[in-house]
């Protein structure tokens, strides 16, 4: 299955890495270590950018933040460094981090290094060729929800991240957060953002706990090893990671995965392969959180809805990147759509208690 490992392609125009600036700091990071120093890009991604660095035998990621952001919160290199620092000691599936530099002058924004997990990603089909059966589908829906329970039950202050946020009251300041968000990166008129807005706000529910919250947990962030697509090695993307309420993370993690039979335009954003024969069901990956956890789980159409008017805020603050001419990547210009088809499922899952 190693034609399957995760690919990386030439530089993006417009994101090339100074490397006359970065090599000194390598060489002299890693003195003994010789070989060609060779970049790369990860193709897929929205956020943070992430290339391949190589150096003679190290095989190593880079994270840097994406040209042109206007949201600089949502990209600390520094928070992510430390955040990885103390979870890959408890948590074998957050990489391990090697190196952050804050000097702006070497890349032009701070960035980190980390080594490189070897696996497979599943993107939004399985490539030809790809063992995909039902019996597979259902091992690594199971797999995928088990790994982010397995998260949420670490001991947070054991591991030295007691101080990474205020679970309390997290609900109430996300919800008002990314209401204030969307209007801060608006571009269009969308009806439905004033409705469910409005319900949001009026259905909050208690915290249901705290826990290490991901806050994009989904198939393209997890690395499945090559040997056995079910079997999970990694999770990428740490850059919202907090202390938070765990309900809301499952909330991100079931808003990306579409139903076989869900509406036509969500079919149109399908993030991975959920809708093929075997595949779990939103319902059935809740129900088996709530077995692995013991957690109350009756409050999750709120979460759902939540999560998705969240995830249209993300792609509406990614597609103002694009309209506003400061990314030329033609991926963007699809994000307006996105926004608007998550709004919509937003509302009907506001309106219809279902998730």
């Amino acid at each position: 299955m190693t034609d399957f490992l995760d690919k990386t392609r030439t530089v993006r125009q417009g994101e090339e890495l100074d490397l006359a600036r970065l090599e000194p700091l390598l060489r002299r990071q890693w003195p003994d270590v010789a070989g060609p120093l060779v970049v790369e890009q990860f193709p897929a991604g929205h956020s943070n950018l992430t290339y391949s660095v190589r150096l003679g035998p190290l095989d190593m990621v880079l994270r840097r933040p994406p040209f042109g952001s206007k949201v600089k919160s949502a990209h600390d290199m520094g928070r992510e460094y430390r955040v990885l620092s103390k979870l890959h000691k408890a948590f074998a599936c957050a990489p391990e981090p090697l190196l952050y530099c804050e000097d702006e002058s070497i890349l032009g924004a701070p960035f980190y290094l980390m080594k490189r997990i070897r696996g497979v990603i599943i993107r939004r089909d399985p490539p030809a060729g790809m063992d995909f059966s039902p019996a597979v589908a259902r091992r690594l829906g199971e797999s995928f929800i088990d790994t982010l329970a397995a998260l949420h039950m670490l001991d947070y202050t054991a591991i030295g991240l007691a101080d990474l946020g205020k679970p309390q009251g997290y609900v109430q300041r996300q919800v008002e957060g990314w209401i204030k968000r969307y209007y801060g990166s608006q571009t269009h008129t969308i009806a439905e953002v004033e409705p469910v807005s409005r319900w949001l706000t009026a259905n909050m529910p208690a915290d249901s706990g705290a826990s290490l919250i991901h806050n994009d947990y989904k198939y393209d962030n997890v690395i499945v090893a090559d040997d056995d697509i079910t079997r999970v090695i990694g999770i990428l993307d740490w850059e919202m990671c907090t202390l938070g309420d765990p309900l809301s993370d499952v909330g991100t993690a079931i808003c990306y995965w579409i139903n076989a039979d869900d509406p036509p335009d969500m079919q149109l954003i399908r993030w991975g392969p959920t809708t093929l024969p075997g595949n779990m069901t939103r319902a059935e990956l809740v129900a088996r959180y709530a077995e692995k956890t013991g957690r109350d789980t009756s409050a999750m159409p709120f979460y759902y809805t939540y999560a998705l008017f969240k995830t249209a805020v993300i792609a509406q603050q990614i597609y103002y990147r694009f309209h506003h001419g400061v990314t030329k990547d033609e991926r963007f210009l699809a994000f307006l759509e996105a926004t608007r088809i998550m709004m919509r499922a937003s509302l009907r899952a506001a309106e219809s208690g279902q998730f």
